[in-house]
């Protein structure tokens, strides 16, 4: 669920850079969510699809490949109007982000 051998990388294996990121990632992606989900409640697309590019990034570092995938589903989907199925999407995401929410808890315990 969670690859860490990036950030590791990225970070030269340095736990205090390490856990930093991985803090700044735990901080503001439910935000990010909750702003999605209130999207998808007033089918504004265009804002979800922004959310979802914004969030591409921070999962990518993290190592989250799964959450990343479904985040460029809603985004093709969005840009292709594609609209039915995004409420699914999002679901399948948000459940990514709530493992590996976990994982990374207590991971970063243990730097």
């Amino acid at each position: 669920m969670v690859d860490l051998s990036f950030l590791e990388k990225f970070t030269k294996n340095n736990p205090v850079k390490m856990k930093r990121y991985i803090s700044m990632y735990l901080d503001a992606t439910p935000k990010i969510f909750d702003d999605m989900k209130q999207y998808l409640k007033n089918e504004d697309w265009e804002q979800l699809s922004i959310s979802a590019h914004s969030l591409k990034p921070q999962a990518e570092l993290i190592g989250i490949y799964s959450l990343k995938e479904v985040l460029v589903e809603i985004e093709n989907n969005v840009k292709s109007n594609q609209v039915d199925n995004l409420e699914s999407l999002f679901e399948k995401a948000y459940h990514y982000h709530l493992e590996s929410e976990a994982i990374l808890k207590t991971h970063s315990k243990d730097l």
